[in-house]
């Protein structure tokens, strides 16, 4: 798989851009603040539906302007797909698929496949659970995009069953409601979030392997590199299904584990107002050397570990796309490599470098490993408001009025 063209209508700092890209490896090159990781953000945008950068939609329209737009014209096996995206915030997004409007704009997940490296990855060690959460089921989405279903579901039930715990809690303690009022959302989220879980825990045991292979890779050896899973559900507390051998649940043992935890818990959650039990009180629990990586792994140790997580995640997808279409996703590097030491550079290149398209984000083009600056390699110069590819520059600087807009990253 490959992204042939990317185009962009007020998307950021870009008014207007039509940008050609190649298998192989292409590398924005400019200064900070000129536009290069927008450029990227906008393609894992049609991944993912989501930025690595912020939370919402309104940051990625340009000041301004009503909505943006973003199309990406992807090749896989041969085959050709366009992927269009209007944002619009505070509406309901919209979403083309071959020129063909889909009835959900989660319809299109699945399309691109990418994997994101990037500073924010330190988070992943260094962070509190919900940035492991979210690398979790960002890849669940990934290979299963039906799970963005689950997801959407059981976000909203937690929402509601939240809201429901601060008024009842008050209501309860006044005497006048009824705590069993609770008991049909209890259902909604065991049965949703059993779901989730069961998915997570299928991931967590795809994963071990690759990501203590990558973690090795990056690092030159040092150490083993383990996931476990810490839950909120005393069915999973002692390491059942978290650890290398366990057995997992299955999906009605873990609502019904669900059910019971939240009779257990339903004062505190009262008392409280909060939803103390489910997937979203959870977390990917990382250790090296039997010792956990948060708090103990220096700061090298916290990069390698991030970049075996995110190396993981393309080994599964490479191994998924085997078995289907051929290709892999899309490698996305967003200035990672001026946060990496000399060796893990190297290593991380050298590991990446048959992908069949790699994206890279960097300052200045001593930045790129040399591993990623062979015949395969192209470069887009990203500089006073243009991105242009390396070999259409004089062209850009013989009509400069003609260009694709750019601005701060």
């Amino acid at each position: 798989m490959h992204v042939a063209h990317l185009s962009l209508v007020d998307y950021r700092s870009y008014e207007r851009l039509e940008l050609d890209l190649r298998p192989g490896t292409t590398t924005f090159v400019g200064l900070n603040g000129q536009g290069k990781t927008n450029l990227v953000e906008a393609i894992g945008y049609v991944a993912t539906l989501g930025s690595h950068r912020v939370s919402g939609d309104a940051p990625l329209v340009r000041q301004g302007a009503a909505r943006a737009v973003v199309r990406a014209g992807l090749v896989r096996g041969g085959r050709r797909a366009l992927v269009e995206l209007e944002i619009t915030p505070g509406k309901a997004n919209r979403a083309r698929l071959n020129g063909n409007p889909v009835r959900r704009t989660r319809d299109v997940l699945g399309v691109l496949r990418t994997v994101l490296f990037a500073p924010e990855d330190l988070a992943l060690v260094k962070g509190d659970p919900g940035e492991r959460r979210r690398y979790l089921d960002e890849l669940l989405v990934t290979r299963w995009p039906r799970v963005a279903g689950v997801r959407a579901d059981y976000d909203r039930i937690l929402r509601q069953r939240t809201a429901l715990l601060k008024s009842a809690g008050a209501a309860v303690r006044s005497g006048r409601a009824d705590p069993h009022a609770l008991e049909v959302w209890n259902e909604h989220l065991a049965a949703t979030g059993a779901e989730l879980l069961s998915a997570r825990l299928a991931l967590l045991a795809d994963l071990r392997e690759p990501a203590d292979d990558a973690y090795r890779s990056v690092s030159k050896g040092q150490g083993d590199l383990e996931l476990g899973y810490r839950s909120s559900l005393p069915l999973l507390a002692e390491g059942v299904a978290t650890t290398p051998g366990g057995a997992a649940p299955g999906r009605e043992e873990l609502r019904e584990a669900l059910l019971a935890e939240m009779a257990e818990q339903r004062k505190a959650e009262l008392d409280r107002g909060v939803c103390l039990v489910g997937p979203h009180r959870d977390d990917l629990v990382l250790t090296l050397g039997g010792m956990p990586a948060k708090g103990y792994a220096s700061h090298g140790e916290s990069w390698s570990v991030a970049l075996g997580l995110r190396l993981a995640s393309y080994r599964l997808l490479l191994a998924d796309d085997a078995m289907d279409d051929p290709g892999g996703p899309v490698l996305v590097l967003d200035d990672v490599f001026a946060e990496l030491d000399a060796g893990r550079r190297e290593r991380l290149s050298e590991v990446v470098a048959d992908a069949e398209q790699v994206l890279v984000t960097a300052a200045v083009p001593e930045d790129v490993p040399a591993a990623l600056r062979g015949e395969r390699a192209d470069r887009v110069h990203v500089r006073t408001g243009f991105a242009v590819r390396e070999d259409e520059v004089d062209d850009a600087d013989d009509g400069a009025g003609d260009g694709g807009g750019g601005g701060g990253d």
